[in-house]
C-alpha cells in the first residue's frame, strides 16, 4: 500500500501540472475537505472516493481530455482495477486517521 501511495505521489510531483495543483490545493481543501475524520467506515469510504476523484481532476485540468478519456477507461478492466487500488489506498489513509473506527471510550 505504501508503494502505491509513493507511486501516486511521484506521479503528482513530476506532473507538468504540479504547480497548478499546488496553487489549487488550498482553495480546493477549503471548499470540500477539512478533515480525514469521519463518523463511520461508510463515510470514510465516501471520503476516499472523493479524494481519488479530486486527485484526477486536479492533475488533469483539461476537462475536454478528462471527459474524452472516460469512455476508454470505463471499459478497460485493468484501468478500473488500478482506479480501485487508488481508492483503496485513500481509504487506508482515512481508516488509519480514524483509528480504524475503534471506540476511544
Amino acid at each position: 500500500m505504501k508503494i502505491l501511495m509513493s507511486l501516486v505521489l511521484a506521479a503528482v510531483l513530476v506532473s507538468p501540472n504540479t504547480l497548478l495543483a499546488e496553487q489549487m490545493a488550498p482553495a480546493v481543501a477549503e471548499e470540500w475537505f477539512d478533515s480525514l475524520i469521519t463518523e463511520t467506515p461508510a463515510e470514510g469510504f465516501a471520503l476516499a472516493l472523493r479524494l481519488a476523484r479530486r486527485s484526477v481532476t486536479t492533475i488533469q485540468t483539461d476537462r475536454e481530455v478528462l471527459h474524452a478519456l472516460r469512455p476508454i477507461y470505463s471499459r478497460d478492466s485493468a484501468q478500473l482495477i488500478a482506479a480501485s487500488h487508488v481508492a483503496a489506498a485513500y481509504f487506508d489513509i482515512v481508516a488509519q486517521a480514524n483509528n480504524y473506527w475503534r471506540d476511544s471510550d
